[in-house]
């Protein structure tokens, strides 16, 4: 991979990490400090998430409705600026109606970056048979939850719950200006040179789609419980006498490497087992705060949340993209609409359980148990990845 393919690698992993890891997740570590001030209750708290991933499901649906090939960068990057927008504007309202208004706009924003940058990295790295890359790009998120996890605190204790916002809109908008420069259409330096040949790889048929798509809206209902909470579950665990916002960031720094060591793992063993086995760790992991409350015990579902929840995407969207090879964001975005359903609802029966029973022990079995529901419409594409080990001993496969 040359200077200007890693360059544009780059820019897309970047503009992931501020329409995701920053603009869409940072909410999950300023939550407990804004209920601090606010006194607001956990239903508040789901409505005010759910406003969000509603604006990530109004997105997803505009990108399935409408082919944007031929204006890709410039609503992606119109995008990324309305996003860091709406971060720096959360400062400056106290209004419910008004957070939920900017939550809203900034999931419609993140969910076209999502959709777009995913079609334009994948379809390019397929060009140049380099699709494991894709775990490289999907890093983009975890990176920048990792720096919503250490400098939240430096911008809360400096100047408070709006000094969050207010900072993170300017981290925001240094990351930005690389992505303007790094990701951009550059014709020619993505395409398979002349007379190259790849081998292709067995992926399940177009008609076993749906299973994929409805695992993919498990996926959504089920991890979001934890992606809005658990930094909330920490805080108002009384063995827990870390600062709150560390669970955060040991998300992020799972995070970054999990997309490549998916990736490496689906390569070896195949796209759909991989997925099936992240999905039973979840689930896993978003159980133990359940039967356990020690503070090693919330570390390690927040570890094992970060290594998968943004693996699982990369895997899911990958595999898509190899079962639909091209001009695929239309099903790239019916794929995110499923998603992006399940993690609206999530949060809005989250917060109004955890406000009914006073904890969060009945929210977190039942995501899990949506998880596993997922991993399980699944398993049927195992069979697909055992024809290819199949063939892949057969001796015609060594012909020249």
């Amino acid at each position: 991979m040359d200077k200007k393919q890693l360059s544009f690698l780059t820019g897309g992993l970047l503009a992931m990490a501020i329409a995701l890891g920053i603009g869409r997740f940072s909410y999950t570590p300023i939550l407990p400090l804004m209920q601090q001030k606010f006194e607001f209750s956990e239903t508040i708290a789901g409505y005010l998430a759910s406003a969000n991933y509603a604006g990530y499901l109004i997105g997803a649906i505009l990108t399935g409705l409408f082919s944007m090939r031929a204006r890709t960068v410039p609503v992606l990057r119109l995008s990324l600026i309305i996003g860091v927008v709406t971060t720096l504007l959360m400062s400056l309202t106290t209004s419910y109606i008004g957070w939920a208004i900017l939550r809203f706009l900034s999931g419609i924003c993140s969910a076209l970056v999502f959709v777009l940058a995913s079609s334009m990295v994948l379809e390019k790295l397929r060009g140049i048979d380099k699709t494991n890359w894709s775990g490289f790009f999907y890093m983009g998120p975890g990176y920048g939850i990792f720096l919503t996890g250490i400098s939240i605190p430096l911008f809360y204790n400096s100047w408070g719950w709006k000094g969050a916002w207010i900072g993170l809109s300017g981290l925001s908008l240094f990351l930005l200006i690389f992505v303007f420069l790094t990701f951009k259409e550059t014709p020619g330096f993505l395409h398979n040179k002349k007379g190259r040949t790849f081998q292709k790889s067995l992926v399940p048929p177009r008609k076993w789609l749906p299973l994929l798509i409805l695992a993919n809206g498990c996926e959504g209902l089920g991890y979001i419980v934890t992606g809005t909470f658990i930094v909330s579950i920490a805080q108002n665990t009384p063995s827990f006498h870390f600062e709150s916002s560390i669970i955060w960031t040991v998300v992020g720094v799972t995070a970054i490497p999990s997309c490549l060591i998916w990736s490496s793992l689906a390569r070896r063993w195949g796209f759909v087992k991989s997925l099936v086995l992240a999905m039973l760790l979840q689930a896993v992991g978003v159980s133990i705060p359940v039967f356990f409350s020690s503070p090693f015990s919330l570390f390690t579902s927040a570890a094992i949340f970060g290594a998968t929840f943004m693996g699982i995407t990369a895997l899911g969207a990958t595999l898509l993209g190899k079962m639909v090879p091209t001009n695929n964001s239309r099903i790239m975005g019916v794929f995110t609409v499923a998603y992006a359903i399940g993690q609206m609802i999530g949060p809005t029966l989250a917060g109004a359980l955890s406000e009914a029973t006073s904890n969060y022990r009945a929210s977190l079995l039942g995501a899990a148990g949506i998880i596993l529901i997922g991993a399980i419409s699944l398993i049927s594409g195992l069979k697909y990845e055992r024809k290819k080990e199949s063939k892949s001993k057969s001796p015609h496969l060594f012909k020249s």
